[in-house]
């Protein structure tokens, strides 16, 4: 049989993935692009990184971007595989993580026929990413690559979808790579950065709320001095814990679901909000409550990449659009004649070591006590990957995000996120160690990817927090409609997980108390590869707050 060369067209688009600086792909194969993965399979320059499940696929490239500041990339197939990897673009979009997802589309001569697995990616996709194309043109693929790239990573970063015609791809072409692609770095104008400092002068009770698009470990470290300096108190967005050290004399904890009682009253009460790089959404400000949407008493500066997001929701005094790091960068070096010290930033610190302090429980397995000796046992700068449940409040009360990155958890709420998110952490940094969380219900959601994390020797502890249960929606329910006769679809019937991941390959145990867990956790950290930890705890134990059913009943 003669031996057929890859088309021209998908070793083009295969270069200017590599002249982008694309260093791995994630992806289901589908027909669609085999000649994509005939040209991925001709060079050495990008790991291609197979998956059990699109949804996995996407979680994989979010998780990638989030960790990279790049475009994390993606390869699906159409009609299911594209609906499939829906998820992570979603997350991607509300998130503000950089992401491309590459999707193998029909034939030209059969669009517009509802052929096998069409679907019309720009109007489907269209909503929850920055843009969605198709490239119909082999010519014309350097242009639409270096486009994609320099529409996720600039401004608010995001999602960008393009479908790639079967027949397209298997054409002759003479075009060749864009030069690589960087992020447009604007710096704060020295007039408003003035403006700032006055107002904030000017403040009796600032506070600062960080963490977001464009946010990296320049932006962290700048603002951290600029806010010590000041001494402002500084709490992180919802799911942004890393962007700021924990250590630091003025971190004040974290806002979104389960914060600390009186950070919410510093925050409602602040006479000034400085909010970098966060764009202020319904997690992070509990339904616009927190700072209150408008407040005659209250100013608030904005600052942001993203000229778009200021002003969009939030009515600000002072709107700044900058890139995070210039930004903090341009405060932490700004020249002050007369210094500004507030004790304000040590005061709330003290409040959130107390809240983040676990006391003894009388659950057989403390959750609270478990993050607490992970504290002591793991590296400080651990990667903690979870998904959406109750079950990660425990980790975002009392673990300590210290590095950047070290938390990979979806703002948007998504579950299924931990278990690939940990995966593409896991191969991103070998020498580091990487936690995945996940609740039982959230696990099963993406644990196939599991088999992923073998075949790619991903080196990676997975915590199971088994309650029985979908926690989440089990306490609210047991707030609207308390009561044993009340609860309607909200309990599970689950596998061994222990076993499930034995069956993988994997290293696994079970634990039902805290030693137990404790010894398991020590064992596990001496080996390598994929390691399991099923904890079982009681449906009572239902959240970090200490909230219980029993409680949540009145009983």
């Amino acid at each position: 049989m003669t031996k057929r060369p890859t088309p021209a067209a998908a070793k083009l688009l295969v270069d200017c993935l590599i002249e982008q600086g694309c260093e791995r792909i994630f992806t289901v194969p589908g027909e669609s692009f085999l000649q994509v993965l005939d040209a991925l399979g001709q060079q050495d320059m990008i790991d291609l990184v197979t998956c059990r499940q699109e949804g996995g696929v996407a979680m994989m490239a979010c998780a990638d971007g989030a960790m990279t500041q790049r475009p994390g990339v993606a390869f699906v197939t159409r009609g299911p595989g594209a609906t499939n990897a829906s998820i992570g673009v979603h997350v991607a979009m509300q998130d503000s993580q950089p992401m491309i997802l590459f999707v193998g589309d029909v034939d030209s001569e059969m669009r517009d026929r509802e052929g096998f697995q069409e679907v019309d990616f720009a109007a489907f996709f269209g909503p929850i990413a920055k843009w969605a194309a198709r490239i119909d043109s082999a010519d014309r693929i350097p242009e639409y690559v270096a486009r994609a790239y320099a529409t996720a990573i600039s401004g608010r970063p995001g999602p960008v979808v393009l479908a790639l015609p079967e027949d397209m791809l298997g054409r002759d072409t003479d075009a060749r790579p864009r030069a690589r692609v960087e992020r447009p770095a604007q710096a704060p104008c020295p007039d408003a950065m003035q403006a700032m400092m006055a107002m904030i002068a000017d403040a009796a009770s600032p506070v600062a709320v960080v963490g977001g698009a464009g946010w990296n470990s320049k932006a962290r470290e700048y603002f951290q001095l600029f806010a010590e300096r000041l001494g402002i108190p500084v709490a992180t967005a919802f799911r942004r814990q890393d962007a700021i050290s924990p250590s630091s004399r003025v971190y004040a904890g974290n806002l979104g679901y389960g914060p600390n009682p009186k950070l919410v009253a510093r925050v409602k009460e602040a006479d000034l909000v400085l909010a970098v790089g966060a764009r202020l959404g319904e997690a992070t400000t509990d339904g616009y409550t927190v700072p209150p949407l408008v407040a005659e008493d209250r100013n608030l500066i904005h600052v942001h990449p993203d000229a778009g997001e200021l002003n969009s929701v939030y009515p600000a005094d002072l709107a700044i659009c900058s890139d995070m790091a210039e930004f903090a960068e341009s405060a932490a070096l700004w020249d002050d004649s007369d210094p500004i010290d507030f004790d304000a930033g040590a005061q709330a610190h003290a409040e959130w070591e107390e809240w983040a302090t676990a006391h003894p429980t009388d659950h057989p397995l403390d959750m609270g006590q478990c993050v607490q000796f992970m504290r002591d046992t793991l590296p400080a700068d651990a990667i903690i990957c979870n998904g959406a449940g109750n079950f990660a409040g425990w980790w975002h009360r009392y673990w300590r995000y210290d590095g950047y990155p070290t938390q990979l958890a979806p703002t948007c709420g998504a579950m299924g996120y931990g278990v690939p998110a940990a995966v593409a952490a896991a191969l991103r940094y070998p020498q580091r160690t990487v936690v995945a969380v996940a609740g039982d219900g959230d696990f099963l959601m993406n644990g196939q990817e599991l088999a992923t994390a073998v075949q790619h020797d991903a080196n990676m502890l997975v915590l199971v927090i088994d309650n029985a249960a979908y926690g989440t929606i089990r306490m609210h329910q047991e707030r609207e409609f308390p009561g044993e006769e009340r609860i309607s679809g909200t309990r599970l019937l689950n596998p061994d997980f222990a076993a499930l991941a034995s069956a993988y390959g994997a290293w696994s145990a079970t634990v039902g108390t805290t030693d137990e867990f404790k010894d398991a956790l020590v064992e596990a950290q001496g080996l390598a590869g994929l390691r399991l930890i099923h904890c079982k705890i009681d449906i009572e134990q239902l959240a970090a707050s200490g909230a219980t059913v029993s409680g949540l009943r009145g009983s």
